[in-house]
């Protein structure tokens, strides 16, 4: 085979995979309007194999891996910490208000930005949100349906916000008929309405749950906690030491929003958050059906029985937390048989229904801690307030504070 042959061959086969290439970016290229996950398509035809296949220790889940899950979490955690900044930076010095009430304006902005772009502030958010108050406090209520009473007033407020999503709804769906969408309105909503194939019925009743679950426990669980703390002086010295050497930190490497190398150093507040969990029992039970007849411990349980686990008799129970009703956040240090037993731990359930949020929920409490002990002192201006379970865990007086700036950094 002569030179001129080999060279066109050489020449050939670079423009048939040049040809190849060009045809493979533009079949990527021929759906414009998925709006797929954040990351990268990596090299035609092979992706991000190379990365992926690439060696690494059998103990770690690799660099790979690593860095992708570390895409979904840093932005998880952004939108935590400038919620937390956001309500925080409210707060006046010298004034009473009601901590609960707080509480509730940071997790519930959280949620309604990231399913419907609600944005913090706006009357339409702050009227949604009262309406999910007043429908939160006649759900677990007698079902009494005559005017005046809170399950008459739960019902008014959950048609209210089923208008209010609704009327959402709708909006996205013209915008997109006439592709004028708005590219900020990346949240649950347009998800939903894109790629699945729920009725408007569907929808509307998971917006309605999601909004309900994502933020009511949590705003509760991190009130519990600014109501426990000043009952325990040593804790919050050491919260302090353990947030200020994050700040420290940070503040010598430049940086100025946290990291999940940061939250995963927050030892000593998750020991806080799980006792604040164990001790405040914002779900106190659950509620299951037997699907068989069952016996139990010599007792028969009918099939269609309602069955209610208390978890709130297994945290509070002496014989499995040494003296139960006192706050302390160093018996998960300790290991006293309870932060390494699934069985006795359930602030969030267990099983194949365990509750989907729970990272969600303990990061928002350790977020919050960090930023509410690095700036502000605290006390509670009403010893009488005190969470009462109506089922659910409230605060009467929405738990009246006063706070004391301060800069631990």
């Amino acid at each position: 085979m002569s030179d001129s042959d080999i060279t066109f061959y050489f020449l050939s086969s670079i423009l048939s995979l040049l040809i190849f290439i060009f045809f493979l970016i533009k079949t990527k290229q021929a759906k414009p309007n998925l709006n797929l996950p954040p990351g990268r398509m990596g090299w035609p035809f092979i992706g991000e194999t190379i990365g992926y296949l690439k060696p690494y220790s059998a103990t770690t889940i690799g660099k790979f891996m690593e860095q992708h899950i570390a895409r979904l979490r840093t932005h998880l955690l952004k939108e935590v910490e400038k919620h937390t900044r956001l309500v925080l930076s409210s707060w006046k010095e010298k004034t009473t208000f009601a901590a609960q009430d707080e509480a509730k304006k940071f997790t519930f902005n959280l949620m309604a930005e990231h399913i419907m772009s609600l944005q913090p502030g706006k009357i339409e958010t702050e009227n949604l949100k009262k309406e999910y108050v007043t429908f939160m406090k006649g759900v677990v209520s007698a079902p009494l349906n005559f005017p005046g009473t809170a399950y008459w007033r739960a019902l008014k407020s959950r048609c209210t916000i089923l208008k209010f999503i609704e009327g959402k709804m709708e909006e996205r769906m013209k915008r997109m008929q006439e592709g004028n969408e708005n590219s900020e309105e990346n949240d649950l909503l347009n998800w939903v309405l894109k790629h699945s194939n729920l009725s408007t019925e569907q929808i509307l009743d998971l917006i309605l749950s999601l909004l309900f679950a994502g933020h009511e426990t949590s705003s509760v669980s991190i009130a519990l906690a600014i109501y426990f703390l000043p009952g325990c002086p040593q804790a919050i010295l050491q919260l302090r030491e353990e947030h200020k050497e994050i700040a420290r930190a940070k503040k010598q490497a430049g940086e100025t929003e946290l990291t999940w190398e940061d939250y995963k150093k927050m030892e000593f507040t998750h020991c806080v958050v799980n006792e604040t969990l164990r001790l405040g029992n914002v779900v106190r039970f659950l509620h299951r059906k037997a699907l068989k007849d069952v016996r139990y411990k010599g007792y028969d349980i009918p099939c269609g029985w309602k069955v209610l686990p208390v978890i709130a008799a297994v945290h509070l129970d002496p014989l499995l937390f040494d003296q139960p009703h006192h706050f302390n956040p160093w018996r998960w240090q300790n290991n006293d048989g309870a932060s390494g037993n699934s069985n006795i731990f359930l602030p969030f359930g267990g099983g194949p229904r365990l509750c989907a949020g729970s990272e969600l929920a303990k990061l928002e409490m350790a977020v919050f801690i960090h930023h509410l002990i690095l700036n502000y002192n605290w006390e509670l201006t009403d010893n009488n307030d005190q969470a009462f379970a109506y089922p659910f865990v409230d605060f009467p007086k929405g738990l009246q504070i006063r706070v004391q700036a301060h800069s631990l950094i």
